[in-house]
């Protein structure tokens, strides 16, 4: 037994210059003073000797226990103390590099414009109501007078979920759903994200919307024409000039495509314009009387106006960006030029 212990501290010793981290060290102690470890073990065995032998032999073992335990708490503050000096050396901070830049966010173009014209019907005395993004085939066609058979629906590049529910085409559909749930006189901007299945420079599979409803008695085409002249000056400039052209969707008659002076050449025709000195910005017309009675709303009583507007174009003109996808590829370069 005394020949066994003196092997074990010899061997504890060695072992203990060995070990070079606080793993290795707490694997270690737990080989000796754990409650299954050698040092332990050998207390166990003070059954198997002679009485005679017992106390001599267990003061021998105890003492081989205090030694080993001082050997540990040493070699822990050494191990302790390398170890954190590793640690402060892997964390020493060079104060004479020069300290990383933290880019400062700004607002979306997409958001300000937004912004913008949500402040400019709001001053027109609009209300804001926002509907669903995925939609039925009842709101988003039926109700606005497009039936299954109608040839508008081919205008469209629809992403369908099922036979009966898609993604939006536009934010049209909360015009029934206000109607439905408001009795006139009605005035509600509609903003939202819409989508269809087109890729290229000017337009992408989503895009964002404003929608503009006006239901009351005795509107007209003047009326129309004076929310969206106000609405163009608002955006653009105050001597901002626009006009209408005919034009056809089947939820308005008779239907409207507005246009506004270039503002880059001023009417004169440049590359903006395609040298025609006018930009088209937005569509609109006369509520159908088809879609008004599907709100539940009297088209003998009532009449209606709504027009809708691309946020994204807005932003491309006003802003002078040229392709579409610059809006969703989060280039830096692009949005902290609108802090």
């Amino acid at each position: 037994m005394e020949e066994n212990i003196k092997l074990m501290q010899n061997q504890l010793s060695l072992q203990l210059q060995q070990i070079s981290n606080s793993k290795e060290f707490f694997e270690l102690q737990a080989k000796y003073l754990g409650k299954s470890g050698e040092i332990t073990g050998l207390m166990k065995e003070l059954g198997k000797v002679s009485k005679e032998e017992r106390p001599a032999l267990g003061k021998l073992i105890n003492s081989f226990k205090v030694w080993a335990e001082n050997e540990f708490s040493y070699e822990l503050k050494k191990i302790g103390k390398k170890e954190l000096e590793e640690k402060y050396k892997s964390e020493k901070i060079d104060i004479s590099m020069p300290s990383k830049s933290q880019k400062v966010g700004s607002l979306h173009p997409i958001t300000l414009i937004k912004k913008e014209m949500i402040e400019i019907f709001e001053g027109l005395g609009f209300s804001m109501f926002e509907g669903p993004e995925i939609e039925s085939d009842y709101y988003n066609f039926t109700a606005l007078n497009v039936p299954k058979d109608h040839p508008a629906r081919d205008m469209q590049d629809t992403f369908f979920i099922n036979a009966e529910m898609l993604l939006r085409t536009q934010t049209s559909p909360g015009q029934i759903r206000v109607m439905e749930q408001r009795k006139p006189p009605i005035k509600v901007m509609v903003p939202g994200k819409v989508f269809r299945s087109d890729d290229d420079a000017t337009h992408s599979p989503m895009f964002h919307q404003m929608e503009g409803l006006v239901v009351d008695k005795g509107l007209t085409v003047c009326d129309l024409y004076g929310v969206l002249d106000n609405l163009a000056k608002a955006l653009f400039d105050k001597n901002t000039k626009t006009r209408l052209r005919p034009s056809f969707f089947p939820f308005t008659e008779p239907s409207v495509e507005v246009d506004v002076q270039c503002f880059n050449c001023s009417g004169a025709g440049c590359k903006l314009c395609k040298n025609t000195g006018w930009i088209e910005v937005l569509g609109g017309g006369m509520v159908h009387p088809n879609v008004l009675k599907n709100g539940g709303i009297d088209p003998e009583i009532y009449t209606g106006l709504a027009l809708g507007v691309g946020m994204d174009r807005i932003a491309m003109l006003k802003y002078g960006i040229p392709n579409i996808k610059l809006l969703f590829e989060n280039d830096i370069r692009l949005l902290k030029q609108f802090k």
